[in-house]
């Protein structure tokens, strides 16, 4: 258990938390949820003891254990990983030491065998002898291959690191588990993993992700930092998300019907009140409307931003034809003689496990890259928009943003960009800034804007829910749900593939995979699996 009583931060003017009390008990996952800049992260500091709070305390139960997926990829680069993750328990670790550092001496001393008997003793209480197995489950799950767990840290790369860190968290059965984004870098089966080895996990879970797929799957309480504090609901994402706005449309109704009342009221004593036979009624109603009162609806830091693709036309009946095309980069054959119809109506979402493969794909559609042979073939009545992974290129300059999305509204004036920045959440001064000054989920709903002023009939998009909160990834989610035409994506969320998508393409090292199913269908199917085995040269996990 962990609770936090009267916590509260600051930042100068601005308020982070106030007066937070909770308390987090053991057998529950709680997903730790927010706007950017809401204090996710900080929160889970201060639990953690890395933070101290302007006022109040955090208390664990006694002799608890807390472990922290740590976000440092440095700090145990001199470390095997084996002994990395048994790093995470940090007191068997120490035995470990002093319990090898006796039995490797030359000589052995009456003093030796005391201490050593008092250290297997602990050894033994912490479960010391079943740590090597322990780690090489967590490491296996987390798809950490057998050859790399002898080797350094440093020479690992990063997001096996990653990988090694969230092991390191989940090593030792800790009272407390504290995870910050901990599906990062994980491919589906190893996500599946986890979901599974914490539902089983018994003690105090709490954590923070962008993945709904993933909280929906963990989550059996959601902790939703907002107004300054911290409320707490029983269930997972899903039905946090139903709650919160049903409970706001119920305050926005029982303020409007107050409302209504009270200009009801205002209007018959303004009407009756210098009426001698009406004037006892409309002291009456004056006492009434003294009583109404609106409930004061308090600001949320949860902003949604206004996603929406209005094509100009509809889609022909021709929309993309790619025949043969292949495609080496740096000597690697990333694409091999890819044939492919696009469909009307499709939304299709290309797996796999070479991200390379995909981004060089919607190069090539989009003109900015030339395939090596073969062709592909756009319709006459299609105007595409692309979204690319790195969208650097795209904000090399001085400009503000306004003039930045003037550029692509060159006939419509100042205020028009206002209003659409206003709706992607640049309201007031932000629209001013700078381009170069803009964080990653900032390009990325600027990025959007530009395909949405394009009236686009067609859809590239590569991986647009990086950089993004949750409320963003939602309202792109949604935007591209509704979108009437064609979609090609990529994308690693899960939820994000599963609602969208009514076409899967796997491009595997052997071949294509093509079906005209929903993500989920396409996991659990037999025969897609078969296809699997046989194009790749070693089983693989489907991959986002």
């Amino acid at each position: 258990m962990i609770s936090a009583t009267n916590v509260a931060l600051s930042y100068g003017k601005r308020v982070i938390f106030k007066d937070v009390n909770i308390k987090f008990t053991p057998g529950n996952c709680y997903g730790l949820i927010g706007a950017n800049g809401a204090g996710k992260s900080t929160f889970l500091k201060i639990l953690a003891g890395d933070m101290e709070p302007d006022k109040g305390e955090i208390s664990i139960g006694s002799g608890q254990r807390i472990a922290v997926l740590r976000q440092d990829q440095f700090v145990f680069d001199e470390e095997t990983v084996f002994n990395a993750v048994i790093m995470g328990h940090q007191r068997l670790y120490e035995v470990m030491v002093e319990r090898e550092a006796i039995y490797t001496k030359g000589e052995f001393t009456e003093e030796d065998g005391i201490r050593s008997g008092e250290l297997e003793a602990e050894f033994a209480e912490m479960n010391g002898y079943e740590a090597e197995s322990e780690a090489a489950v967590l490491l296996n799950g987390l798809g950490i291959p057998e050859e790399l767990r002898s080797m350094k840290m440093k020479d690992l790369e990063g997001g096996d690191k990653v990988r090694v860190l969230l092991a390191q968290a989940l090593f030792g059965n800790p009272d407390v588990l504290l995870l910050d984004e901990p599906t990062n870098h994980l491919d589906l089966k190893s996500i599946a993993w986890l979901e599974d080895f914490l539902s089983r996990f018994q003690n105090t879970l709490i954590v923070v992700s962008h993945d709904r797929h993933f909280l929906n799957q963990a989550c059996t309480h959601v902790a939703d930092i907002d107004f300054g504090k911290i409320t707490v609901y029983v269930g997972n994402y899903d039905f946090w998300y139903q709650a919160s706005q049903l409970s706001l449309k119920q305050k926005q109704e029982e303020n409007r019907k107050v409302t209504e009342k009270a200009n009801e009221l205002k209007e018959f004593i303004q009407r009756f009140s210098s009426n001698a036979s009406k004037a006892k009624q409309a002291t009456s109603r004056k006492k009434l409307l003294e009583k109404l009162t609106i409930e004061d609806m308090p600001v949320s830091s949860r902003k949604y931003p206004y996603v929406v693709f209005k094509p100009e036309r509809a889609c022909g009946d021709i929309i993309l034809e790619i025949k043969e095309l292949s495609k080496k980069i740096d000597g690697v054959q990333v694409l091999d003689r890819l044939t492919l119809t696009v469909n009307k109506g499709d939304k299709i979402a290309f797996v796999g496990g070479n991200s390379l493969a995909k981004s060089t794909l919607f190069q090539i559609l989009a003109g900015e890259l030339e395939p090596d042979s073969g062709s592909f073939r756009w319709g006459v009545t299609i105007n595409s928009s692309y979204f690319p992974k790195e969208n650097s290129d795209y904000f090399n300059n001085d400009l503000n943003l306004i003039e930045w999305l003037g550029q692509f509204a060159p006939t419509e004036g100042e205020s028009f960009a206002r209003g659409f920045l206003g709706r992607m959440l640049f309201s007031g001064e932000d629209a001013l800034k700078k381009t170069a000054v803009l964080s990653g989920g900032e390009r990325v709903r600027c990025m959007l804007a530009r395909m949405m002023l394009s009236g686009s009939n067609a859809i590239i998009l590569d991986e647009p829910t990086n950089h993004l909160d949750l409320e963003s990834i939602t309202a792109l989610n949604n935007g591209l749900i509704e979108f009437s035409e064609v979609v090609l994506f990529a994308s690693h969320d899960h939820q994000f593939v599963s609602t969208v998508a009514n076409r899967i393409v796997e491009i595997a090292p052997l071949g294509v995979i093509d079906r005209a199913m929903s993500f989920d269908d396409y996991l659990e199917d037999g025969e897609v699996a078969r296809l699997r085995d046989e194009l790749y040269s070693e089983p693989l996990a489907v991959a986002l």
